[in-house]
């Protein structure tokens, strides 16, 4: 599996019409702000009485509206949902997939050192669109 800075996941994105930034992050924190362009597949949901359970229509959802070839990146609060969301879709036949290193809001050390920055933190361009074909209800409702 491929990882890139969310720099290079914005150049990418600017410089490749066809690949697609996949927030993997939950529809709330999605809600709340995303990289400009991304559409928004949870690979888990936050349950008040179970804590974050996993998203069993994901690689349903993603199969249902982007082909095998297509660039893919994937991208989380951090990078370890995004790490697993693309290791599922490589295990599915996925052949061009990336996780985004230090995500949207960026990861820090234990002592809260940034040691990847975020796409948010890097100030490049953030959207609250949630609107048909970015919305996770959008894309889990077409794939039925």
């Amino acid at each position: 599996m491929k990882d890139m800075t969310p720099q290079e996941a914005y150049d990418t994105l600017r410089q490749d019409a066809q690949a697609v930034y996949i927030d993997v992050r939950t529809v709330e924190e999605f809600t709340a702000g995303h990289p400009e362009g991304a559409v928004n597949i949870p690979i888990a949901s936050h349950d008040p009485a179970q804590g974050m359970v996993y998203n069993q229509d994901f690689v349903e959802v993603v199969e249902s509206h982007f082909a095998k070839d297509r660039k893919l990146l994937l991208g989380c609060k951090a990078g370890p949902r995004s790490n697993s969301a693309a290791n599922l879709l490589e295990q599915r036949g996925y052949q061009d997939v990336a996780s985004v290193r230090g995500g949207f809001d960026g990861m820090r050390d234990p002592y809260g050192q940034v040691v990847a920055e975020g796409w948010a933190g890097l100030g490049l361009p953030v959207s609250r669109d949630n609107g048909e074909g970015t919305s996770y209800e959008s894309l889990a409702a077409k794939a039925r």
